[in-house]
């Protein structure tokens, strides 16, 4: 007898997912903000934190399948009405950071303020709208570099259709996928890295496209063996590979052997039931989740701000800032996402969706829209990570 699909056996609204989303964005503020701390060590886990944008990938592809696997596999999608509901969830913005921070780098050039030469490359304006500038198709690292990510995530949602074709043919042997695109992570890896001298986790500009493809594919092999069967013990599972993650980040380790270690840990959290991941699945929890994109998009333009003014009230300079400092325009970054979430993204993102309303073809008739979905903005049927 064929196991039940998580349609039946699980939410739509996967919430500890939800809320593993800020906790992957807070890593990665950590590790943007620690160079201007007053201290004189590196923590490993703190020097691994750009790392969290493999969890975003990961989650992706897995939440990509929970909600529209069953559709472009059985050829009932609505492939435009799936593309409009990603350039909505996450290019009003990428687009409003994007102006942003250009506005910022004008102002401080005409106060006449030093500033990197690439924060304003023209050059690679272009790119930055078409959300390509991941592809090799930028000269620099300008404006909002963390948008790099949001490209390759484009990149990603443009080619799904590749990744679910694949992935519906192996959801009857979701073991083979698993191991597969795990064994995929490293191997990519070493071959990058000897042809490119540096490792595929800290490409940005040049390969961010290929970064985030066997993270992907992982996340899309992992829903299939969510979607096989009920986990026996999801939270046990959550738990040992969150653990292991951390003392494995602590240590220092292999990055290929982290992204997997959190790939598991997303599998875990996924399979335990809203009403008994406490904590993960609570309100402030899921809700700081919904404005994760915005605290990791606003990440780099706070930073900027606030550091060079704290900097000369205090009197610090080049030397970093005294730690309650630091840690006060830390907790400044989700106050400003929860701004933009609520000024920006999610009022554009409804704006974007009306457009189409009446237009679009369900692109899911089992997933039903939910106010929590994991990565808001892909409900199904009216139709970001």
């Amino acid at each position: 007898m064929t196991a039940s699909p998580p349609e039946l056996h699980g939410p739509a609204d996967l919430r500890p997912l939800t809320a593993l989303r800020f906790l992957a964005a807070a890593w990665v503020v950590v590790y943007a903000f620690w160079p201007d701390l007053d201290v004189g060590v590196l923590p490993h886990a703190v020097a691994k934190g750009y790392l969290g944008v493999e969890v975003f990938f990961v989650l992706s592809g897995f939440i990509l399948c929970h909600v529209y696997l069953e559709a472009f596999g059985t050829r009932r999608s609505d492939y435009g009405g799936f593309l409009w509901a990603r350039l909505a969830r996450v290019y009003p913005l990428h687009l409003f950071t994007l102006f942003g921070v250009m506005a910022l780098g004008l102002a401080a050039t005409v106060a006449g303020m030093s500033l990197n030469a690439s924060v304003l490359d023209w050059a690679s304006l272009p790119a930055n709208l078409a959300m390509v500038h991941a592809w090799g198709l930028a000269p620099e690292a300008a404006f909002n570099h963390p948008s790099w990510s949001i490209s390759a995530e484009w990149f990603a949602y443009l080619t799904f259709p590749v990744f679910a074709a694949v992935a519906w043919r192996m959801r009857d042997r979701p073991w083979i996928a698993v191991a597969l695109t795990a064994a995929l992570i490293p191997a990519i890896y070493l071959v990058f890295q000897a042809l490119a001298g540096f490792p595929l986790t800290q490409a940005t500009i040049q390969w961010g496209a290929l970064r985030i493809v066997p993270c992907f594919a992982y996340g899309c092999a992992l829903y299939l063996l969510y979607r096989r069967a009920p986990l026996a013990r999801p939270a046990a599972l959550a738990a040992v590979s969150a653990l292991a993650l951390a003392v494995s980040a602590a240590l220092s380790a292999p990055d290929a052997l982290i992204v997997v270690l959190a790939g598991l840990m997303i599998l875990g959290l996924a399979g335990i039931p809203n009403s008994r991941a406490g904590l993960m699945a609570s309100a402030p929890a899921v809700y700081l989740g919904e404005i994760s994109y915005s605290v990791y998009m606003v990440c780099i333009p706070v930073k900027l701000v606030a550091v060079n003014v704290a900097a000369r009230l205090t009197g610090a300079g080049d030397a970093g800032l005294w730690w309650p400092v630091w840690l006060a325009l830390v907790l400044m970054v989700p106050v400003v996402a929860a701004g933009t979430y609520h000024l920006v993204e999610r009022p554009a993102r409804g704006w974007l969706r009306a457009r189409r309303t009446g237009r679009a073809k369900p692109t899911s008739p089992t997933v039903s829209p939910t106010a929590n979905s994991p990565v808001e903005g892909f409900q199904a049927p009216k139709t970001i990570v």
